[in-house]
């Protein structure tokens, strides 16, 4: 079985739960930006959580099946159609041979998953088919699918039609979006003001948000204590020795604009890092338009620790109920 690409719609790649165990080579992790989206999506249509599926940002593609498919769409409320027709968000539903999946305008979030039964079949690029197009590795010849492009899909093992996900297992973020953040091992370069005020203020996504990191605005710059700079960490107080930089670690530059590195993010580099936002949580950001309201809420490692079992447990319970 094949899907022909008709239309590519917007940064759509094909992506699974990424590669784990090359980061200290400079080789990120990448994978879903939503990851319990994609994990929903793969179950609705009897795959592994982890099977490659696609992710489309804020505009769907136009898809046609040549033999008959279960299908599930998860993520952001962008309406799936089938020949036109509308079907539901995080339900499996089944798509027959020469009709053409599309999707309506986007409502709500930012990207959306694509499951379809037997998973997207490319092959494996260090243990994943994820798309790091950056590194043009993985995926549909390492890059974001094209308008004649066609997906080669696995054999399929069960799914029903019309199963679907409950309310309570949909995660997405609210209005502000509440980001939990532990402060960093560079927590004490800012003054008092400065920690006070990046927790107090209101920020908004800018347009620069991709897969390798989210950028905000709108809150007050960064004051820092005074202090001699290490050598080679320049003169900038936002600058250090390169170090290395985990997920979801939030630089900022120049104290004006922080940056959360997400999956595709590089591996270190100059610029301290307030805190990270906790791992709970980095669903979360690949589902926010730019423009739209986020605040910075500060956690210990106690309650960082306490939200990854909840999202656990959490991922335990949907699995449960689509068994």
């Amino acid at each position: 079985m094949a899907i022909k690409v008709l239309h590519h719609g917007l940064a759509t790649s094909v992506q699974d739960l990424g590669r784990p165990g090359y980061f200290h080579l400079g080789i990120p992790m990448g994978g879903a930006m939503d990851r319990l989206a994609l994990r929903a999506a793969n179950l609705l249509v009897g795959n592994d959580e982890g099977a490659a599926g696609l992710e489309a940002v804020f505009m769907g593609p136009k898809l046609l099946f040549t033999e008959d498919a279960l299908v599930a769409v998860t993520g952001a409320d962008m309406p799936p159609k089938v020949d036109g027709v509308v079907q539901p968000g995080w339900t499996a539903f089944s798509v027959k041979a020469g009709q053409e999946l599309s999707f309506d305008f986007l409502k709500s979030g930012a990207r959306i998953y694509i499951a379809v039964s037997g998973g997207i079949d490319v092959p494996e690029a260090l243990g994943s088919r994820s798309t790091y197009a950056i590194g043009a590795l993985g995926g549909f010849k390492g890059r974001p699918l094209a308008a004649g492009d066609e997906l080669p899909v696995g054999e399929a093992k069960g799914g029903v039609a019309g199963r679907s996900v409950a309310e309570e297992f949909r995660r997405g973020p609210g209005s502000p979006a509440e980001l939990r953040v532990l402060p960093g091992l560079y927590w004490d370069r800012l003054t008092e003001e400065a920690k006070d005020g990046f927790f107090a203020d209101e920020w908004k996504v800018a347009p620069e948000a991709d897969r390798m990191g989210y950028r905000f605005r709108g809150g007050r710059k960064m004051s820092f204590v005074d202090r001699q700079q290490p050598f080679g960490a320049g003169s900038d107080p936002s600058n250090i020795v390169d170090s290395c930089y985990p997920y979801g670690s939030i630089q900022i530059p120049g104290g004006t604009e922080p940056i959360i590195l997400h999956r595709d993010a590089v591996s270190g580099g100059g610029y301290f890092m307030v805190g990270t936002v906790i791992s709970a949580d980095m669903d979360l950001i690949g589902q926010l338009q730019p423009h739209k309201p986020a605040r910075f809420v500060k956690v210990t490692m106690d309650e960082a620790l306490a939200a990854r079992a909840e999202r656990k447990a959490l991922i335990a319970r949907m699995r449960a109920a689509l068994a």
